[in-house]
């Protein structure tokens, strides 16, 4: 099987008797995609951004299933869209001691490990260090060399003129990657030891520089919130793989 060129452009196509039999679509827009008639045995969907919209299947909009088999499953992960200050606090206390068991149960031979072109255990933590940077000491807190090199920066992000220059090439050990994370939680705590509900509503930029996207302090820690759990989660399915 061939890779089609990134830049294919299917918008209103109409496929019949297709085989996409074990085809893989990343950071595609599907939007509005039809389907009649179609074997999903097996299916795999998974989308940062569906918990935001609708996904019907067979007339049923399956979202708020979703979303309550995750809560289920990660205790306190419905906290990521608390409104006040001690919710915030418990979110936090609840993603950060779930975080600890999963990568007090990794052995050593496993942080490094990938299943197929998806992240690390250790690019992972790495790239939470990047969603600290962002969107606490960026966003929040406005500190203007906000970015610590290990991050991980996506792929996209050169794209949208963010600087990846200064971020490291080279993969550095695990023992400077828990430090730097530790370092990052400990911030947030810090930073939530403290906030009020005026704190929370007060307006931030986005830190990334995308227009039109209006943004609260509180919006800036659910946002840390919702990528700690999602990240953890993927993390999870991908050492249950490896292991």
């Amino acid at each position: 099987m061939t890779s089609t060129p990134d830049s294919y452009d299917f918008g209103d196509a109409t496929f019949v008797g297709t085989n996409f039999n074990g085809a893989t679509m990343r950071s595609c827009d599907l939007t509005g995609v039809t389907m009649r008639g179609v074997d999903v045995n097996g299916l795999d969907i998974d989308g940062p951004d569906l918990l935001f919209g609708g996904l019907i299947v067979c007339g049923v909009d399956v979202v708020p299933l979703v979303d309550a088999e995750l809560n289920r499953q990660f205790p306190g992960r419905e906290l990521q869209s608390a409104q006040t200050p001690a919710g915030l606090r418990d979110g936090w206390v609840a993603v950060q001691d779930a975080w600890q068991t999963t990568v007090s149960a990794t052995s050593a031979e496993l942080v490094d490990a990938c299943v197929g072109d998806e992240w690390s255990l250790a690019q992972t933590l790495r790239h939470l260090v990047l969603v600290t940077d962002a969107w606490l000491r960026s966003a929040v807190l406005r500190v203007a060399e906000p970015f610590h090199e290990i991050g991980q920066i996506f792929s996209s992000a050169a794209d949208m003129g963010v600087d990846v220059s200064v971020f490291r090439a080279d993969a550095p050990p695990f023992e400077e990657i828990l430090e730097v994370r530790a370092e990052r939680q400990q911030l947030v705590t810090e930073f939530l030891a403290t906030a009020t509900p005026e704190l929370l509503g007060e307006d931030r930029d986005n830190p990334w520089g995308v227009d039109g996207w209006s943004l609260s302090v509180g919006d800036c820690v659910r946002v840390i919130l919702e990528e700690e759990w999602a990240h953890l989660r993927y993390a999870r399915r991908d050492l249950a793989l490896l292991s």
